[in-house]
């Protein structure tokens, strides 16, 4: 059934095609799909959703008529595993906080000069990548600010990243000259901070661990690589590591004692995890420690990182 809605959609749009800004869903909807995750539709040419993560994934929308991948994530985007299936990779990564004027303008004019149908992503596709589509469409004309609203709550972006319910909020349609300027940069990698990055790789380490720990502390069958006691020692250093840029940098106490408390955490979670696959007690440690962490890992995100970015 998509391949078919997607084909009827390719019709109406080539390479060189401006958006048709009457040619919209009616309301924003999830779309079923096998590989990618949290796909919303929220216009016939933007689409949002989690990270395509393997050639399967990307193989998917390509199959379905994607043929521009936004992410909107910190981490590096996997140009090679996008070209392979035909599509072209382009980087504006923004944070939890809300996202700035600049980037706004920009992933509007990405929506409107760039080929699509078009994919917005972040890591889960809830928070980031929704409100990075729902922005760029008002920017564009695409929708409106109920169908903005409505791609938030369908999407499952959580109220606590105030910053980011307030950017599309404050979203407005711009003139076709913005929209229409030349010679913007859509670069394939952007450089992203690398603060930003290791919190991308804590989450990363964190996703890896509860993949690991659903399959009795063994590598998954489809990921045979992840191997629990490197995933731990991976995450404990990059805490270590965001320790030391903190301090270098001078981000405060506050965030410094945080980071000290879940470098703790990692260390303990590294000792657990060890035996998790022969003791059963150790098991059920490391997962109450990794889920102390992921809690931690929130709280710090609501107090440093969620807050609008004009406060």
């Amino acid at each position: 059934m998509l391949s078919i809605f997607f084909g009827d959609i390719l019709t109406t749009h080539s390479v060189a095609d401006q958006p048709e800004k009457n040619a919209s869903v009616p309301h924003p909807q999830k779309m079923p799909t096998r590989h990618v995750p949290n796909l919303v539709q929220l216009h016939d040419r933007v689409f949002s959703g989690g990270l395509p993560d393997n050639d399967d994934a990307f193989a998917e929308l390509a199959a379905l008529g994607i043929r521009t991948v936004i992410s909107v994530d910190a981490a590096l985007p996997d140009v090679d595993a996008a070209e392979r299936q035909g599509l072209r990779y382009v980087h504006l990564p923004h944070g939890y906080d809300g996202i700035p004027a600049e980037r706004s303008l920009e992933l509007a004019q990405a929506v409107n000069q760039l080929p699509g149908p078009i994919f917005i992503h972040c890591h889960h596709g809830k928070h980031r990548s929704p409100a990075a589509a729902a922005v760029a469409c008002l920017g564009a004309g695409l929708i409106n600010e109920n169908q903005a609203d409505q791609t938030l709550r369908i999407a499952g972006t959580g109220p606590q990243y105030r910053g980011l319910f307030a950017s599309v909020a404050d979203a407005q349609p711009l003139s076709d000259a913005a929209l229409n300027q030349s010679g913007v940069a859509f670069p394939s990698i952007a450089d992203v901070p690398a603060m930003a990055q290791l919190m991308v790789d804590l989450e990363t380490r964190l996703s890896h661990l509860r993949r690991i720990a659903a399959n009795a502390w063994e590598p998954p069958a489809n990921h045979p690589d992840l191997d629990k006691d490197h995933q731990a020692l991976l995450l404990m250093e990059a805490f270590v590591e965001a320790d030391r840029i903190a301090r270098q940098e001078s981000l405060g106490d506050d965030f410094v004692e945080q980071l000290q408390r879940s470098i703790a955490n990692s260390k303990a979670l590294r000792q657990s995890v060890a035996r998790a696959s022969q003791n059963r007690s150790a098991a059920k440690m490391s997962l109450r420690r990794i889920e102390k962490i992921s809690h931690d890992c929130r709280v710090c995100h609501q107090r440093f990182r969620d807050v609008p970015s004009n406060q």
